[in-house]
């Protein structure tokens, strides 16, 4: 396995770790707290460096309508917004965002792991 694909893949694989941790404590917390909005943000920051990684590897040119490309750019700007709204909602937000915040982050998780699954599906078969 290439170094830089190996590199990709671990900078990916944190992302899902840093992302799941946050979003699973918070949503087990029932609260939004600052410590998730940090594991929000260094998920955000693992993937969009791994699929800068993985873009850079790309032997076709970038298509934003395949499948994997078009559903990772809609997790990678959905999880942006979510790291976003997370932190106005703990500098500016009521208890009452707080508490209901993490009923919207299970959605964008979801919506991350498609491309991710998809990805390495698509590794594994090349």
């Amino acid at each position: 396995m290439p170094h830089t694909i190996l590199h990709s893949s671990i900078l990916i694989t944190l992302a899902l770790v840093f992302y799941s941790i946050g979003i699973w404590s918070e949503r087990f917390a029932k609260y939004l707290k600052p410590w998730h909005v940090i594991a929000f943000w260094a998920g955000f920051l693992f993937d969009t460096l791994g699929t800068w990684n993985m873009h850079i590897l790309a032997t076709k040119p970038f298509y934003l309508f395949e499948p994997h490309t078009l559903t990772g750019q809609i997790a990678i700007w959905l999880m942006c917004v979510h790291a976003v709204w997370a932190t106005v909602v703990i500098k500016k937000g009521s208890e009452k965002s707080r508490i209901g915040f993490h009923k919207y982050s299970l959605i964008v998780w979801l919506v991350w792991l498609i491309p991710y699954f998809m990805g390495m599906y698509l590794g594994m078969h090349k």
